[in-house]
């Protein structure tokens, strides 16, 4: 019977202050949608692949010593793309007003598990920018390994393009609005639970009742206000009048 209670009471509660949860929550999609549209800079991304395989030649073959050993340097590999030495470089050809620190910020280096690709993502405000830094990274790591580490076995397999329509990656104004709506609703809920925690003033006779424990004996009656009592006597004159 008190679960039955407390659940009536608690839609009671939501009903009663559905007004407060439908504006909290209007009012953060409002801003989450507003600060994604106008105040976020939208960021683009583009990547560049670079294969990592062992050179061939006529006397030696293919085998899985050379792809775990290319593997084994990938991760290496990954250091370097990252590394100064290189980013300098892409930094000097681009005349790039940033630092390699920077530079390193924007630049996402990652490989799917046992492959012998090496993406080299890049995110940026500018999507033609994105890509050309893409491109270049690439292309210098590609001729400066070979000294680095003595090997050949570095090939770029798919440049950067740049798309007709570029979408941005960030931010995601669907995504965010979607989030403020639950933020906005809970925080609705939250405030309609507070402001009844706080009400102690009784409203019905079933609050008396339920506050003191005692049966209610009796109900005075409002008291209408005196501009309504001598409107009704006024009316009551004209219509003796009239009768009369």
């Amino acid at each position: 019977m008190e679960e039955t209670i407390s659940l009536q009471d608690l839609f009671k509660t939501l009903k009663k202050n559905i007004g407060i949860i439908a504006l909290t929550t209007i009012l953060a999609i409002t801003i989450a949608g507003a600060v994604s549209f106008l105040f976020l800079t939208p960021i683009y991304e583009n990547s560049t692949q670079i294969l990592v395989n062992q050179e061939q030649t006529e006397a030696s073959q293919l085998t899985n010593q050379n792809i775990q050993t290319d593997l084994q340097l990938i991760n290496t590999y990954s250091v370097i793309i990252k590394s100064p030495a290189i980013l300098d470089q892409v930094i000097e050809q681009m005349n790039l007003d940033m630092s390699a620190e920077a530079l390193t910020q924007k630049i996402t280096v990652n490989t799917a598990e046992n492959s012998q690709v090496v993406n080299v993502v890049v995110r940026d405000e500018d999507p033609a920018q994105a890509v050309e830094i893409a491109n270049t990274t690439a292309e210098v790591f590609e001729n400066d390994v070979r000294e680095l580490m003595n090997v050949d076995n570095v090939s770029i397999l798919s440049p950067a393009v740049l798309k007709e329509n570029p979408s941005p990656v960030e931010p995601n104004p669907i995504l965010n609005m979607a989030i403020a709506a639950v933020v906005g609703l809970m925080l609705g809920v939250g405030i309609a639970f507070l402001r009844e925690y706080l009400d102690t003033s009784m409203k019905t006779e079933q609050d008396i009742e339920d506050i003191l424990g005692v049966p209610l004996l009796g109900v005075i009656s409002p008291i209408k206000e005196k501009a309504e009592l001598e409107t009704t006597t006024s009316n009551r004159r004209k219509a003796a009048e009239l009768n009369g």
